[in-house]
């Protein structure tokens, strides 16, 4: 069974908004709105991981200079 709950409409300047509540919190700070027919889906972004995120870029193809010298100068402490 779906848990539900009365809440009112407001306007937040020219739009048109609800207070969501506690039960109903959704995760992070940004959500996907939709529409189908006469109902809203609200839904949290889901956060990529960074293996997603590096699975998506196209490789390099380029060569890397080597590099020869890779011991500092000695310094005094």
């Amino acid at each position: 069974m779906q848990a539900e709950r009365h809440v009112r409409l407001f306007r937040n300047g020219r739009n048109q908004a609800l207070r969501i509540p506690r039960e109903f919190e959704l995760p992070g700070n940004e959500a996907i709105i939709r529409k189908e027919g006469d109902r809203l889906i609200v839904e949290p972004v889901q956060r990529r991981s960074l293996l997603a995120l590096l699975a998506t870029w196209e490789p390099l193809e380029e060569d890397f200079p080597e590099i020869k010298d890779l011991h500092p100068d000695p310094v005094d402490l």
